[in-house]
């Protein structure tokens, strides 16, 4: 493994709490998108790229999702069958 070093820096509590939870939604520790970042600016000179959460996996989402899928397995609620929507990708 690669030697490495430590890096410090102060944030905002607020913007520090955002960048977890976005981190988390996405899947990366703040460490990893840190190292990200500083590998694509260090390889292409320039602020490179915006990461984003995929809001389907949103806390707000997952809560209505289990809500949901409790209303179906209560009996409260029923699934129905529909026909897809069939693209041509030629």
């Amino acid at each position: 493994m690669a030697q490495t070093v430590n890096v410090n820096f102060k944030l905002d509590p607020i913007v520090k709490k955002k960048m977890e939870d976005v981190c988390d939604e996405i899947g990366l520790s703040m460490s990893a998108a840190f190292t990200i970042f500083a590998k694509k600016v260090g390889n292409e000179r320039r602020i490179p790229f915006d990461l984003t959460a995929d809001p389907f996996y949103s806390a707000e989402n997952v809560a209505e999702l289990e809500r949901r899928v409790s209303s179906v397995l209560a009996g409260a609620s029923t699934l129905k069958e529909h026909e897809l929507i069939e693209v041509d990708c030629e």
